[in-house]
């Protein structure tokens, strides 16, 4: 599973980003507390390894919210 190279941000630090599961993908949101989206970007690079654990654990244990997979800062 290895994060799409297509990340948006909604603003004030938060991006989405989707997941490839094979030929699937999964939408994740990550929450953080920077105000700009470059440095919430940069943080999404930097934690990419511990964020993707992090959502696979959280997709096999069925903790989606409205089908998204919701990530906030380590």
């Amino acid at each position: 599973m290895q994060i799409v190279r297509r990340a948006k941000s909604l603003g004030d630090g938060t991006i989405t980003f989707s997941l490839a599961l094979g030929a699937a993908r999964q939408m994740c949101r990550l929450t953080t507390a920077f105000q700009t989206d470059k440095q919430a970007l940069s943080y999404l690079h930097k934690y990419r390894t511990e964020l993707e654990q992090m959502a696979r654990a959280r997709f096999a244990s069925g903790q989606l919210e409205n089908g998204i997979v919701v990530l906030s800062m380590l």
